[in-house]
């Protein structure tokens, strides 16, 4: 037997984690997803936790080892303060774990200690592409080799922060299988769309397309060099980041639900003594439950690489899509007609919980 008893230093991380997300991610949320742009200096707050900085080996500039587990606690405290914040304190994560994880000895060496040691800078991924078929295993976007160069077309969608990037984790199809290719952000061929994506939430994290036509870059910006990278642990990181951003918007959504219905009062009766509504609490309250075992249990597999881990991952992250809509949809009804204006923030949960579906790769633990 195991146990998910939190050790010390992750309760520690969450509490310190918590406090950012409550008191500053929630505060400006709402003014954040109006306005469309989240403060750097908010941003930045988040980066000094040290979230990612923990994960990484002293050797490569960090302080820690890498832990799904640690990972997937404080990703799940993040998102109950904001999603869109969330995902841009966690943005350099997307380019850095993947090299942790997968990329080789001069890789490591080369972009690790750029990225820790120092402010928060926009390092990112490209992964999802603009397709109703979408297969993560099956990408259209392709990278060729061509003697001593890859040659990369296609076209990614909802990049972060591409606009300023430094260097982009390009993901392609490249002899059958899915693989990471580092490409400077100012590579010929490489361009950034003038608008960011529109969305029906995450309106304050920056997203855009990006076209590759016939961009070339060394052999060696190959993740994990010449012989290439299991592509298997960086989706199941991806997959476990983003069922424990579900979760924290889920939580989000229930207790302010939760807390509403116990002060809200009809016909002389707080709503949370009416039977329908105590029913949907409580639904609500179990599947985030049951859902954060089903989170952290796939974590650990993950950190013990059982051989059934990335199996976990995505029964995880379809999972927690479901839950994180029916909570948030809940959220929304038991507020009744308030909960349909931009008073409360339950209607913006519902918005960026629909994401979850679709949007895998814009989180990494």
């Amino acid at each position: 037997m195991y146990s998910f008893e939190p050790t010390e230093e992750q309760h520690m991380l969450v509490d310190t984690v918590g406090k950012y997300a409550s008191h500053d991610l929630r505060t400006i949320s709402r003014e954040a997803e109006e306005s469309r742009e989240l403060p750097k200096k908010l941003i930045g707050k988040g980066w000094e936790l040290g979230l990612l900085q923990a994960s990484i080996p002293e050797s490569f500039g960090g302080f820690g080892e890498r832990s799904a587990v640690t990972g997937v606690l404080a990703v799940e405290e993040l998102a109950f303060g904001d999603l869109a914040g969330a995902l841009a304190v966690m943005t350099p994560s997307l380019f850095a774990l993947p090299v942790l994880l997968s990329g080789s000895e001069d890789q490591k060496k080369e972009y690790l200690p750029k990225i820790i040691e120092g402010d928060w800078q926009p390092y990112t991924a490209a992964f999802i592409e603009n397709a109703f078929d979408f297969d993560a295993n099956d990408l259209r976007t392709t990278a060729v080799l061509d003697g001593g160069e890859y040659v990369l077309n296609g076209e990614k969608a909802c990049v972060p922060f591409a606009k300023e990037a430094e260097a982009i984790l390009i993901y392609a199809r490249c002899d059958g299988r899915t693989q990471g290719f580092i490409v400077p952000r100012s590579a010929a061929g490489l361009s950034v769309g003038d608008e960011r994506e529109r969305l029906m939430g995450l309106n304050a994290l920056p997203l855009y397309r990006v076209k590759l036509e016939n961009v070339k870059i060394p052999a060696a910006h190959r993740l994990g060099g010449a012989a290439g990278h299991a592509f298997e642990p960086v989706l199941a990181s991806m997959r476990l980041a983003s069922a424990s951003a579900a979760l924290g918007v889920a939580r989000a959504a229930f207790e302010y639900s939760r807390d509403y219905a116990r002060e809200r009062e009809a016909f002389g009766v707080k709503i949370a003594q009416k039977q329908a509504v105590a029913f949907m609490l409580a639904e609500m309250r179990t599947e985030i439950e049951a859902m954060r075992l089903l989170v952290w249990q796939a974590a650990w597999k993950l950190d013990q690489e059982k051989e059934d881990a990335f199996n976990e991952a995505y029964l995880a992250s379809t999972g927690a899509a479901d839950m994180v809509m029916m909570v948030t949809d809940r959220a929304v009804q038991i507020l009744g007609g308030h909960g349909y204006i931009r008073e409360h923030p339950v209607e913006m949960w519902l918005r960026n919980g629909r994401g979850f579906a679709m949007l895998t790769g814009l989180a990494m633990i």
